[in-house]
């Protein structure tokens, strides 16, 4: 196996080839400290503001695509092969200020402006991809960015009339795709990735094969795929990651297939890649799906990695439980098939021998006796992390429930089915004392924790109420319309 011991990337308009650096380096500290490049703002430096919000283009089957993504979580290693852009890119086509920041100016969008780069570049990529956007798809963009001073209103505005400004079709980004895809191609050798000192060394692998390889010699390794935890665990904890191996960027990883007997997801897969496959087929995941985090980290955050982390609060765990989910683990050429449901052991403990990763994410087709459902209650509506999440599969045959499926998130030391209750559902008709009566038993399975999210009561409570909300859903009761409003 070729080794290439720097990494390559294009920033803006130039090319970039680094090799003094190591795992947890951040691909902000290098914008602002190395490069100077200041418009991109650190502000919480854990993905939630929207502050350092940067494009980065990359190629998928041949194709460029540009997502917006937190540059302070984002390690420098994972941008090999890709195009980085950043807010002094941007221009208009007289070379004065591009449509998106004319906007701006025009709405009024800005006070005191730490923000507003963090804004442009998220509009941006939105309009590259949907030039004339509803509200809806605007706020949805706008999730992870914050503004403190100006209110959004005036930047919601921004986005409508950018258009009136020019069109993606005569943008620079879109004129010079040719060749910054000749440019990302010729960046792809074949060669693995081995960059820094041992104890903080980045390595990328060069294919699957290559990353099971890796992680046979080196099986300690911290594995690094969107980085939207991992990346908190350097900014907040200071914690040392190295050696890391980056996983984020192999096509083998990145595999969506739908076939007869289901969905076949590669675990590096994003949340935003994943999106339209899984709620086409499961569209009960639509509203749940766009609660999880923001748009910059759903860019970059991969289902793969929300399993693996075996956090009891995961936002994907709960539901894709509830819908009978399989992992594929590997370990050098050797794979296992895990129920997900069977994979979270014990708190911070998963299914997972030295030298294993996981490798897919199969979901099975569901039929149409099933009834399904996904709730995920917090603090805020948007960009937060779930009190309680909740993953409801009940299968219907002549108005009695013959299976259930109900896992939760936040209720445990793992994401966990609820044995009790799913007892207590089976055999019974599918009506509303039926759900009164699992609800009731929700409390042999869980003792949940109180803390800063929720009260253990209050887990409890809601957990119970959400078995009511989804007989109410599911039978089409006016209390439901007005749950939902």
């Amino acid at each position: 196996m070729a080794v290439r011991h720097e990494i390559r990337f294009m920033l803006n308009d130039r090319d970039v080839s680094v090799s003094d650096l190591g795992a947890s380096n951040t691909l902000l500290d290098f914008l602002r400290l190395d490069q100077r490049l200041t418009g991109t703002k650190e502000g919480c430096a854990e993905g939630d503001c929207g502050a350092c919000t940067v494009l980065v283009g990359r190629l998928h089957d041949g194709e460029l695509r540009y997502e917006a993504v937190n540059a302070c979580i984002r390690f420098l290693a994972s941008v090999d092969g890709c195009h980085v852009v950043t807010v002094e890119h941007l221009r208009g086509a007289d070379g004065g200020l591009h449509p998106v920041q004319q906007a701006m100016v025009d709405e009024h969008g800005s006070q005191c402006g730490f923000c507003t780069p963090g804004f442009v570049m998220s509009l941006y990529a939105l309009w590259m991809q949907v030039p004339e956007p509803t509200e809806l798809q605007v706020e949805t963009a706008l999730q992870g960015n914050l503004c403190r001073c100006t209110g959004y209103s005036p930047i919601i505005r921004a986005a409508h009339a950018i258009s009136r400004h020019g069109t993606p079709a005569s943008d620079f980004l879109m004129q010079e795709r040719k060749a910054v895809t000749t440019k990302l191609a010729a960046f792809d050798d074949g060669a693995r990735v081995e960059v820094g000192p041992d104890d903080n060394r980045a390595i990328i692998p060069a294919s699957v094969a290559d990353l099971a390889d890796v992680l046979t010699v080196t099986p300690d390794a911290t594995i690094v795929a969107g980085a939207t935890d991992v990346g908190l665990w350097v900014t907040k904890f200071l914690r040392p990651i190295g050696p890391a191996v980056f996983i984020g960027l192999i096509d083998g990883l990145k595999r969506i297939e739908t076939k007869a007997d289901g969905i076949h997801l590669g675990a590096g897969v994003s949340y935003s890649e994943a999106e339209e496959t899984l709620t086409k087929a499961f569209p009960h995941l639509a509203d749940y799906w766009s609660r999880i985090a923001g748009w910059q980290v759903r860019n970059m955050g991969t289902i793969g990695g929300n399993i693996a982390n075996g956090s009891p609060i995961g936002d994907t765990p709960p539901v894709l439980i509830a819908l009978d989910a399989s992992i594929i683990l590997r370990c050098g050429d050797s794979q296992r098939v895990v129920p997900l449901a069977d994979f979270f052991v014990d708190y911070g403990k998963q299914d997972r021998e030295a030298g294993d990763f996981v490798e897919a994410i199969h979901i099975p087709t569901s039929t149409e006796d099933w009834r399904h459902a996904a709730y995920k209650i917090s603090k805020r509506r948007d960009e937060d992390i779930s009190s309680v999440a909740a993953g409801f599969a009940v299968k219907v045959d002549n108005n009695v429930i013959t299976e259930a499926r109900l896992a939760f998130g936040g209720m445990a030391a793992t994401p966990k089915r609820a044995a009790a209750a799913e007892a207590a559902l089976v055999g019974l008709a599918f009506d509303a004392t039926s759900f009164e009566t699992a609800a009731k038993a929700l409390a042999k399975d869980f003792s949940p924790l109180t803390d800063w999210r929720a009260s253990a009561d209050y887990r409890l409570k809601v957990a119970q109420n959400l078995l009511k909300r989804f007989w109410l859903e599911q039978s089409g009761s006016a209390e439901a319309v007005r749950l939902s409003a």
